[in-house]
């Protein structure tokens, strides 16, 4: 189990942003059709029960799966990220957290976003993670992660977030990450970075096996 030690800089550094974050990325989703599409992707195909937006910033994800009529609440690790996100949303739940430790039962939860919440966990840390999802997932449950992509089919890199350090991912990669905690791919998208992007950008869905 990663020590809550481990995390206090990336949950600093995104305490320090908070605000500038929520006001940069706030309409973010209005001119990016393909993330949209995904997310309605994965609303259709959630199940009943809660759905997780994990690593849910100042809840921006959170609001808008709740508009494509999901049961969702929001983890993150950042206390003034899980502030912005309940003064923006006052009717949703909000929680800190970590991913790797959720304070919900056994196959409870009918869905899981984790969008570009795993980029800052270390390549050694990310199996305990996708084990907690599989852990809390209900099967049949999907899982959403977005993610930046890799140079290379079997990568794992380096990433110099402007936030604090990160990682880039190949699919495959991801995938066999998964796979041991019951969860198999059933779509992935790769888009094209945008002239404000540096890498392509991965969206990958997944399903918990019945």
């Amino acid at each position: 189990m990663k020590d809550s030690s481990e995390l206090l800089p990336t949950q600093q550094a995104y305490d320090e942003v908070a605000q500038h974050y929520a006001e940069l990325f706030a309409t973010e989703l209005d001119t990016k059709p393909f993330d949209r599409a995904m997310l309605a992707a994965f609303a259709e195909s959630a199940g009943a029960g809660p759905v997780a937006d994990l690593g849910c910033g100042p809840g921006r994800l959170t609001g808008h799966l709740h508009g494509l009529g999901l049961d969702v609440f929001g983890v993150d690790l950042s206390p003034e990220m899980i502030r912005l996100a309940r003064v923006a949303h006052p009717t949703l739940r909000f929680e800190v957290g970590p991913m790797q430790r959720l304070a919900v039962a056994d196959g409870s939860l009918g869905g899981i976003v984790a969008w570009y919440s795993i980029i800052h966990t270390p390549p050694q840390s990310l199996p305990e993670v996708f084990a907690e999802f599989g852990r809390v997932l209900r099967p049949g449950a999907p899982l959403l992660l977005g993610f930046f992509a890799a140079d290379a089919p079997h990568d794992v890199q380096p990433y110099d977030h402007r936030v604090t350090p990160g990682f880039r991912w190949s699919a495959r990669r991801i995938e066999e990450l998964l796979r041991p905690c019951g969860i198999a791919a059933e779509a992935r998208l790769i888009r094209e970075p945008l002239p404000a992007e540096r890498c392509p950008q991965i969206y990958l869905q997944a399903r918990k096996s019945h």
